[in-house]
């Protein structure tokens, strides 16, 4: 037999009603100006550090990588940063030059990664 529990059901309720009152508190991000990206070329083991202001391209090897934007969390908050990327590789031929175009979070690289041959793109943070 299962005992009803009117306490359990006013927290849950409250909580709810905080979720609702502010949703987006929580997941607040700050734009910045700029990226800073860790490439890695796969062949030579070589890691290098870009930076690319927002709407500015930066060129490594055979890649452009262009910064569409670029948002960070607030000093109050756990440390991430996500920007918005476009990749192209000048080897590809010339109408599937695009490599990458999407999301990157620094805290997870897993999650949306540049899925290349000789290149190895992550997000550091954003300034």
């Amino acid at each position: 037999m299962r005992a009803f529990r009117p306490g359990l059901r006013l927290v849950a309720l409250s909580v709810l009603a905080a979720a609702a009152a502010d949703p987006a508190a929580a997941q607040d991000w700050v734009p910045r100006q700029g990226a800073e990206l860790q490439v890695l070329d796969k062949v030579t083991a070589r890691i290098s550090v870009l930076r690319a202001g927002v709407g500015q391209a930066a060129r490594y090897g055979t890649l452009t990588i262009t910064v569409r934007a670029c948002n960070a969390r607030p000093p109050d908050e756990v440390p991430d940063a996500a920007a918005f990327l476009e990749m192209t590789d000048s080897r590809r031929a010339a109408g599937s030059q695009q490599v990458f175009r999407g999301w990157m979070f620094a805290n997870a690289p897993g999650v949306s990664m540049l899925e290349h041959p000789v290149y190895d793109v992550r997000v550091l943070d954003c300034r």
